[in-house]
């Protein structure tokens, strides 16, 4: 039997990262989530993550400055930046596997985090 992914998701706007969590928790993720990215770095060293869902728009540590600081620590766990922000820096959306846009329905989300997991499953090869 697989063993469900953890998703991290990173969203200054509490009540999007609550819908966020409900709807990966029923997608079948277990999920933890951050306000912030100070908080986000630190869920993301103490735990296993496989996948980040991130926002850029956060006060303090933006999305981009939170993915380049995930992929010096991490760099094999995918990240998905989804945002509200239709100009991402060059820099930021080079940093991470993808992004998607806050007006994509939840259907698009699932199934672009599904899609950068297996990606990143692939490239590192069986993990079993």
């Amino acid at each position: 039997m697989m063993r469900s992914h953890t998703i991290l998701c990173v969203d200054d706007e509490a009540l999007g990262l609550q819908i966020r969590k409900a709807l990966l928790e029923m997608a079948g993720y277990q999920v933890l989530t951050a306000l912030d990215g100070k908080s986000a770095l630190a869920l993301f060293e103490e735990n296993p993550v496989d996948a980040v869902l991130l926002d850029y728009l956060m006060p303090g540590m933006n999305g981009g400055q939170v993915a380049l600081a995930m992929r010096r620590a991490k760099p094999e766990v995918p990240i998905l930046m989804h945002s509200a922000c239709v100009d991402l820096p060059k820099e930021t959306a080079e940093v991470v596997d993808s992004t998607l846009s806050k007006g994509e329905g939840p259907e698009m989300l699932i199934h672009r985090l599904q899609g950068i997991i297996e990606a990143s499953q692939l490239s590192m090869g069986s993990r079993q």
